[in-house]
This record gives C-alpha cells, structure tokens and sequence, in this order.
C-alpha cells in the first residue's frame, strides 16, 4: 500500500495533558499516525500540512488493550503515535486555540 496523500498518513492530533506539556515546554506535537508510515513519510506530511519545518520524529507503536463489555472480551485498536520536534519559532496553528 503506497502512502503518498499526507491526510491519510496524518490521522488526528492528540490533545492530552502530555501533548499539551511537551507543545508549551519543547515545541512539540503528537499525532496518531497511519501504521505503515515511515518517520519520514511524517515528517513529510507534517511539513506539507502545517508549512513548519521538523527538526525530529519519534514514533511510539501502542498496543491495543483488552476490554470487557459484561461477558464479552475484545480490544481496542492499536495505534501509532508520533511525536514531532518544530523548528524553533514556529508553530502549527491547529493547537493554538485549543488552551
């Protein structure tokens, strides 16, 4: 499967305490990211969707976890997060009205 549009590799933003720590103190995001797709292909999207410039991709695959509805067991899906250092200076303009 080739990933080439930045809005599929991209999925949502995280906005949790953390993300909202590290964006204040670091200058860095989190992102739940496509599974297949590379550090580079995020700091590609990245690039492309919010015109910054990515000093540095970390990528953190989290596994799903078991739950249960009464007698009936399943999971929650396993997902792929990415946390994005920008050039300092710079902002995305997607979190900046979220405080």
């Amino acid at each position: 499967m080739k990933l080439r549009d930045p809005h599929k590799i991209i999925i949502s933003p995280v906005i949790t305490e953390k993300a909202t720590i590290l964006r204040e103190r670091e200058n860095k995001y989190m992102f739940y990211v496509h599974p297949k797709a590379t550090k580079e292909m995020i700091k590609r999207s990245i690039e492309e969707l919010f015109n910054v410039v990515v000093e540095d991709v970390h990528t953190h695959n989290l596994p799903g976890k078991p739950r249960m509805r009464g007698r009936f067991v399943g999971r929650t899906p396993a997902r792929k997060k990415a946390i994005v250092k920008v050039k300092d200076g710079q902002t995305i303009p997607f979190f900046e009205g979220l405080i």
